[in-house]
């Protein structure tokens, strides 16, 4: 069954989550954060950037009896299992957490070391994360992972600009037990909300927008918007109001990621 606009289910995990997801790295107050749940985002991406942002947000969501409406991802980029271990043990102490719902190993193009996933798996067997996914930029990489069985969910460059996935992930996953999909960088690092980098005659996308084209996507379950403030949380909280895209406002997505790539 296909998703909402606005929620779904994180593929085979069976995880209930918000279609717009939110990154903590780059300094909304945990206000944003708590507003942003109350809108029905409750995927919380905590990655390696750990900020007091989404950290407060997530102790604030706890105490009021929340813990179990979120989907807090942690990622860990360090190469060797002891390593992932200690940042992790660091995470859950940071954040007053007994589990996450997710360890995200970070930037993988090619498979993680034996020694990462054996410290993943102790994880897991030890309750302290219930499931496990892999981020990367080789997007044929994608499929072989999924045949090994062993992760939950990726976590996919994914834009109007950087539409790849779109033929070399999204269609080659397994329709039964699919891992569930998490995109990132929908404004292209800000590139796509830039007027400079505007084809002649084109409007420039809102950052709603670049949101709201990756949402309009069925095979993406949950959308990242990583906003630095309030304003920007206002703005990707927007995308929810606003609904999914036309075709012509997808045509005109396209347009402007054709000439970003290209200039």
């Amino acid at each position: 069954m296909e998703p909402s606009f606005t929620e779904g289910t994180l593929g085979r995990t069976g995880l209930r989550v918000g279609r717009l997801g939110l990154a903590g790295g780059y300094g909304a107050p945990s206000a944003a954060f708590e507003m942003a749940f109350e809108r029905g985002c409750n995927y919380f991406y905590h990655g390696s950037f750990r900020r007091a942002g989404m950290n407060d947000a997530i102790q604030n969501l706890c105490a009021k009896g929340k813990r179990g409406e979120l989907v807090i991802t942690s990622q860990v980029y360090l190469r060797a299992g002891f390593l992932l271990r200690w940042s992790f043990e660091r995470f859950l102490k940071k954040t007053k957490l007994d589990y996450a719902d997710m360890l995200l190993l970070g930037w993988y193009n090619s498979p993680p070391p034996q020694g990462v996933l054996d410290a993943a798996r102790q994880l897991k067997e030890q309750g302290k994360i219930k499931f496990l996914a892999v981020s990367g930029h080789n997007r044929s990489a994608f499929p072989r992972y999924a045949a090994t069985g062993l992760y939950d969910a990726f976590h996919v460059r994914y834009s109007a600009a950087h539409r790849g996935a779109e033929t070399e992930v999204f269609p080659k996953l397994p329709a039964d037990g699919r891992p569930g999909i998490v995109t990132y960088t929908a404004t292209r690092w800000g590139g796509l909300v830039n007027p400079r980098n505007m084809p002649p005659g084109e409007n420039t996308p809102r950052a709603s927008d670049c949101y709201r084209f990756v949402m309009s996507n069925p095979a993406v379950d949950v959308c990242i918007a990583g906003p630095k403030n309030m304003e920007e949380m206002r703005e990707a909280l927007a995308a929810l109001d606003r609904g999914p895209m036309a075709a012509d406002e997808l045509a005109w997505m396209r347009r402007v990621g054709d000439h970003l790539r290209v200039t």
